[in-house]
């Protein structure tokens, strides 16, 4: 009869051989292929009413697989004899290959994790707020935590060679200076990691929020573990560091709310009456479907030396539809203006004086230097030297000529010696 001792040397007998060895292992793998194809069948199944389940089981089927074949190999490896050759490096390889096996089984649970909540919060709904925050939040958590993972990972994998857990012992002997050296090597990549926790629970920023950034328009199509992408009303890419939302001030649109009051601008004249206007803006806002019923306002906002402000403010329930809705606001109180009143647009003033237009023709036949001197500020007096050459070339003044432009002009006509001199 057999006994346990004999069933132990049976199956070990084909491991003291590589051939015997390599069978074995095609056995193993195919043993568990069938028990990951069948146990994935069952599961499936028994996941079918609940969503979340399922999104997981889709998401680690895989890695599954490729953990339950390495541990089977391990199994056998650490099982042959010590005397088989390169059996201790086939059971290094396949430990560093099993801990990057359950590395990447974990990062895949992580991941599926995140998709099922997501999945369970869909965005296509009116008021989607909720979601957004449950959708950023869940996004950049499970990225944390594979990252997080990774790190692991790759230190377990390291650690298992002799050499590296020297130089692992070694640091930590030290483990003020390798600190500080490590904290500089790594700190964009830590700031990122902690600007990601901080955006995920803080959340200055959530998906499909709508954001102004250094003047550009967008809204926020992706958050990783190390940058945001920002989608540009034209179609371009904004790429921001995700330390840049913690430490620099920026617009959100939709941090509260997605509900938006939009702004139009008019420049027409003062004798614009604004009353038909207020009524057009009324018609206008009632037949778009952009409109909420919030807001709808038009003021006069200020005045310059050729035209008046007039502000017009308008709701609509997002930004999209508020653009829409300016630029139908504006085309259409401009085609009402241009329709009913042409004639105050905007206008360039200028005065012209009639008194002063009628001296300059008086003077239009006078010579250059008489229009001169008839337009001089001189003092006409004795003390004016200018006067002094105007009156006598020759250096002497006619004392009668004095004496007559001293003397009223009736007193001159009645007097015979003046009209003499004259």
């Amino acid at each position: 009869m057999l006994t346990t001792d004999d069933i132990t040397r049976i199956a070990d007998a084909p491991l003291h051989t590589w051939p015997g060895a390599v069978v074995v292992s095609i056995v193993v793998l195919a043993l568990a292929f069938a028990v990951h194809r069948i146990g994935a069948r069952i599961l499936v199944r028994i996941a079918r009413p609940y969503p979340l389940m399922s999104v997981i089981l889709r998401y680690i089927n895989r890695p599954a697989l490729v953990v339950l074949a390495i541990v089977g190999l391990e199994f056998i490896w650490w099982e042959a004899p010590d005397t088989l050759p390169l059996v201790g490096v086939l059971r290094n390889m396949a430990g560093v290959v099993l801990i990057g096996a359950l590395t990447w089984l974990s990062m895949r649970s992580a991941a599926a994790i995140g998709e099922a909540i997501i999945q369970a919060h869909p965005l296509d709904t009116a008021d989607n707020l909720e979601a957004r925050r449950i959708h950023t939040q869940a996004r950049v958590l499970a990225r944390s935590v594979m990252v997080v993972i990774v790190i692991v990972g790759v230190g377990g994998a390291l650690m298992t060679f002799p050499g590296v857990r020297q130089i692992g012992a070694s640091l930590l002997a030290s483990a003020g200076v390798a600190g500080l050296i490590a904290g500089i090597a790594a700190r964009p990549v830590l700031g990122n990691l902690i600007a990601g926790l901080q955006i995920a629970l803080s959340q200055p920023i959530r998906l499909e929020d709508v954001v102004v950034i250094q003047g550009e328009w967008g809204r926020i199509e992706e958050i990783t573990g190390t940058y945001v992408s920002v989608r540009l009303w034209d179609q371009r890419r904004l790429i921001v560091p995700l330390q840049w939302f913690i430490e620099n001030p920026f617009a959100n649109w939709t941090r509260s709310s997605a509900q938006i009051i939009g702004t139009v601008f008019l420049y027409v004249d003062y004798r614009m009456p604004l009353a038909p206007l207020r009524e057009e803006l009324g018609r206008l806002v009632e037949a778009a479907p952009e409109w909420d019923g919030r807001v709808q306002v038009l003021q006069v906002t200020d005045a310059t030396e050729r035209s008046m402000q007039l502000r017009v403010l308008v709701s609509s329930a997002d930004s999209g539809l508020s653009w829409d809705l300016r630029c139908r606001v504006r085309e259409g109180l401009l085609a009402f203006v241009q329709t009913h009143y042409p004639q105050y647009l905007p206008h360039s003033r200028a005065e012209v004086s009639a008194e002063l237009g009628a001296a300059e023709g008086a003077l239009d036949w006078l010579p250059a230097h008489a229009r001169a001197a008839a337009s001089s500020t001189a003092a006409r007096t004795e003390a004016d030297p200018v006067a002094n050459r105007g009156g006598n070339r020759g250096g002497t003044r006619d004392p009668r000529a004095a004496s007559a432009a001293s003397r009223p002009p009736d007193e001159i006509a009645n007097d015979p010696a003046a009209s003499r001199s004259n």
